[in-house]
């Protein structure tokens, strides 16, 4: 029942990815929600965000950020990052994770997204056929729609977590 909503993997944070591994089993597209992803919700580019894209970028990937956010927030992240982009993707919708694709030219063989809700993010990702990692939210103050959302998951992760074992 709560399968749909399972990602892949489950980590703590975007930082702690094992991104050389991946590239080993041919993931040359990593697509990143950005807030409670990569910085508090909101905030702007930070130094570790930075540094990770640049890393990324070394290690031959290629990355793009899709947010419901509209492009006056996404625009100047992606900016900093040095990132494609796709604003306002109206997630769990899986076009905009196949034009993220499109832009990255890589496929659903070839992608992971990264992201800290299920049921926009890892449901999105899995509906789109690609291999998601669920991180936790960086930050736990949330607008209250979010917040009643977190409740329904921490069912799912219940679930999630058991079936792990």
């Amino acid at each position: 029942m709560f399968r749909t909503f399972y990602p892949d993997e489950y980590v703590v944070s975007a930082y702690v990815i094992d991104f050389e591994k991946l590239y080993k089993r041919g993931i040359r597209g990593l697509i990143f929600d950005i807030d409670n992803t990569l910085v508090p919700h909101g905030a702007l580019a930070d130094r570790r965000a930075v540094r990770l894209f640049e890393e990324l970028r070394r290690m031959g990937y290629d990355t793009c950020l899709i947010s419901n956010n509209q492009e006056p927030r996404v625009r100047p992240f992606a900016e900093a990052v040095q990132s494609k982009y796709v604003y306002n993707a109206h997630k769990p919708s899986t076009k905009n994770y196949r034009k993220a694709m499109e832009l990255m030219g890589t496929d659903e063989k070839t992608t992971v997204f990264i992201g800290d809700q299920l049921f926009t993010d890892v449901w999105g990702a899995k509906r789109s056929g690609i291999r998601s990692i669920l991180v936790k939210p960086i930050y736990p103050k949330e607008e209250i729609q979010i917040v009643l959302k977190r409740y329904l998951e921490k069912i799912v992760l219940y679930f999630y977590k058991r079936s792990c074992k």
